[in-house]
């Protein structure tokens, strides 16, 4: 009760997200947080608007960043469900861009070694393609995925260890064979 009340001051205590620290948000975690929408969403307009989306719910939440030193955890975490969110969204789910321009060619080969492994990335199970991309793309460590996901650090590193092998099966042969 008492942690509670400590915490509950705390975040009372802070006060709103100012621009400067907006714009050092921005400047810190932007880039790499278009990256991470990018990876997952598979659609760069989509990921920007993403992106936009989660500094809307950052702004919203900020006081209530539990601790300082987490910060780009926090972040990451909110740009993960951000991206969760528009993946379960009913236009998502309803729409295909191959329906609306259909001279688009579908299921082209990627042209490259590292565009057949993001594409291998992206066919992973959510669970598994999540773990990969902040590890391997945001450089965060097992117990900062974590805390981002909401699970245990023993769940993280099987599911990044299951995904790394997953992918190596995928990609035999190629450059990718000793991930």
């Amino acid at each position: 009760m008492e942690a509670l009340k400590k915490e509950r001051d705390f975040v009372a205590s802070q006060t709103p997200c100012t621009q400067q620290q907006m714009e050092r948000l921005v400047d810190e975690y932007g880039n790499g947080m278009l990256r991470l929408c990018c990876m997952y969403l598979g659609d760069v307009h989509l990921a920007q608007d993403a992106v936009q989306d989660a500094f809307v719910k950052i702004y919203r939440a900020w006081p209530a960043i539990p601790d300082p030193a987490a910060e780009k955890a926090w972040v990451m975490k909110i740009t993960v469900n951000v991206c969760k969110d528009y993946l379960r969204s009913a236009w998502k789910r309803r729409v295909s861009l191959v329906d609306q321009y259909p001279e688009l060619p579908a299921g082209q080969e990627p042209r490259s070694e590292e565009g057949r492994l993001i594409q291998e990335i992206m066919a992973l199970k959510p669970k598994y393609r999540e773990v990969i991309l902040l590890h391997y793309y945001q450089q965060l460590r097992v117990g900062e995925i974590a805390a981002i996901l909401g699970a245990p650090q023993s769940t993280v590193s099987i599911r990044l260890h299951r995904a790394r092998e997953l992918l190596k099966k995928r990609l035999e042969g190629g450059p990718y064979e000793d991930l």
